[in-house]
């Protein structure tokens, strides 16, 4: 007994360590792709790049060539650590090594792939931007307008990753199951909404997009990380009509359950009504 509840101590203090280094990661991460691109044109005035230098001289500088070298790397080493773990022969071996902790260790190993990504990126100052909002009235509102909209996507973001069960895409639940005996939360799930998860874990493609090309200027650098990730997202998801249809009849299913009280209370009211008519 007491090897299991320092077990489930070692455990839970594992997974507290691990929500703690997501959670900054992904403040760091929303700071990396909104603050900072927007921050610097929030008065109009913008730092990104150098637009009195012609796209020919600026595509043969070595430092911007590094640059982007170096970008193209860190998104490689991102993409290769989110893919090859996910991928299911070496999921299969770490489960075998790792078990409940599997989970855990990809979430961390992501966290710290980001971590990576956004203390070596090189922005590239030495080239043009593809675009820039810096006439008036506009190189005011438009950075605002910016920061709002960046601001709504990751409210949204947050609400969709609550709603699909953000204890188990952090692997917390995995470790609650595994000191309680369990077993894995998703067999517990409906066949349709394993299914669902296998193809896509990432519900936050529209938002993501809008948060990643939607700034007042887009730098070459921005540009590549942009295209980069919104190709990788594209890419990994493969819903279907079977999806869509399990989606469909959950949304059903939940307006129902909201507008049950609704009707109950309408029933009621008409009861009293028949009630007080009868008395009369």
């Amino acid at each position: 007994m007491a090897s299991v509840t320092v077990r489930g101590w070692a455990l839970c203090t594992v997974s507290l360590l691990n929500f703690a280094f997501v959670f900054i990661s992904g403040v760091d991460f929303i700071r990396f792709l909104s603050f900072r691109a927007i921050y610097h044109n929030i008065t109009g005035e913008t730092t990104l790049c150098q637009d009195s230098v012609p796209w020919s001289e600026a595509l043969r500088d070595s430092s911007v060539l590094g640059s982007l070298l170096v970008d193209a790397g860190l998104l490689a080493l991102f993409i290769v650590q989110h893919s090859l773990l996910a991928w299911p022969p070496v999921k299969q071996a770490l489960e075998s090594v790792l078990g409940a902790l599997n989970r855990t260790v990809y979430c961390f190993t992501t966290a710290l792939a980001l971590q990576i990504l956004m203390h070596y990126w090189q922005p590239v100052t030495g080239a043009p931007c593809l675009w820039s909002v810096r006439q008036a009235p506009w190189s005011i509102w438009f950075p605002l307008l910016c920061f709002t909209l960046h601001f709504l996507c990751w409210a949204i973001i947050c609400s969709i990753l609550m709603i699909f069960d953000y204890p188990e895409l952090l692997g917390i639940k995995q470790l609650y199951y595994e000191c309680l005996g369990l077993g894995d939360p998703l067999s517990h799930k409906s066949a349709g909404a394993q299914r669902l998860l296998a193809h896509l874990r990432h519900p936050v493609c529209l938002e993501l997009a809008v948060v990643l090309w939607l700034l007042p200027a887009l730098s070459l650098d921005r540009l590549l990380l942009a295209a980069t990730l919104s190709a990788y997202l594209a890419l990994a998801h493969s819903l279907d009509k079977q999806d869509l249809t399990y989606l469909c009849v959950q949304l059903s299913s939940k307006m129902q359950l909201f507008a049950e009280p609704h009707r109950g209370s309408t029933d009621a009211t008409e009861s009293r009504e028949g009630d007080s008519r009868k008395e009369k």
